[in-house]
């Protein structure tokens, strides 16, 4: 019997990269599991190929940055699941270019699907946990909410803001036995990272998600009387 095991999580962005590794972790360690994306087709595969690990996993179709979308898939997770032990907030987008060349459109969406997402996703599942007493809330976050870089204003802000959310939920509801950490990963070899055009450079080099669900999984671990804020990840240098 392993230390998270009859546990539940739900995980958004799940059905690729960084979300489908933390999925595939939390199965072998006997987690229930609860799934969002945008993909369908995503979520089916992975729940196919969980199938071997003796859990159950459900799943719900969703945009995170839709309030209305994120609170019936969060609802209709929670009641497959009986209760959410564990949420894993990872769904994100990127983009990038100089402030004054992209429109505002752009720089709205990933505002919308990377901060107000998180916020979404939170605001729906954290009264289950406060009910129980107990919970625990991953934000992937990235090294970008720590140090703003050329072209990526939209990006920073939004993971500056994730990282501010921590902090303060952090506060609030650490007395009702429920912890809230951020991850801050540098880049990762991830479809997002690809699309966006960050320089992977050496693939041997770089960081892998499931480099990424390993240190969500030792956070899970840890003993309910530590209390992580932030929990940083660098690769190697990609060039």
């Amino acid at each position: 019997m392993t230390a998270l095991q009859h546990q539940t999580a739900i995980i958004t962005g799940a059905g690729k990269g960084i979300g489908k590794s933390t999925a595939i972790a939390l199965a072998k360690e006997g987690v229930h599991l609860g799934l969002i994306a945008r993909s369908e087709a995503d979520l089916a595969a992975l729940k196919d190929e969980l199938s071997s690990h003796n859990v159950n996993v459900y799943y719900a179709t969703a945009d995170v940055s839709d309030k209305g979308q994120v609170d019936q898939a969060v609802a209709g997770l929670i009641g497959q699941l009986g209760r959410v032990d564990i949420l894993i907030n990872n769904a994100g987008i990127a983009s990038f270019g100089k402030l004054v060349d992209m429109e505002p459109e752009q720089w709205e969406r990933i505002i919308n699907v990377n901060l107000m997402g998180t916020y979404y996703v939170t605001r729906a599942a954290l009264p289950t946990m406060l009910e129980q007493n107990s919970g625990a809330i991953i934000n992937v976050a990235s090294t970008a909410g720590l140090s703003g870089f050329a072209t990526g204003s939209a990006y920073c802000a939004s993971k500056f803001a994730v990282m501010g959310l921590t902090e303060a939920l952090m506060q609030e509801v650490r007395k009702s036995n429920i912890r809230v950490t951020a991850l801050t990963p540098s880049t990762v070899n991830t479809e997002l990272a690809v699309n966006a055009g960050l320089p992977i450079g050496n693939e041997d080099r770089m960081m892998q998600p499931e480099d990424v669900a390993e240190l969500i999984l030792a956070a899970l671990k840890l003993p309910a009387r530590v209390f992580v804020k932030m929990a940083g990840i660098w690769t190697t240098n990609p060039q």
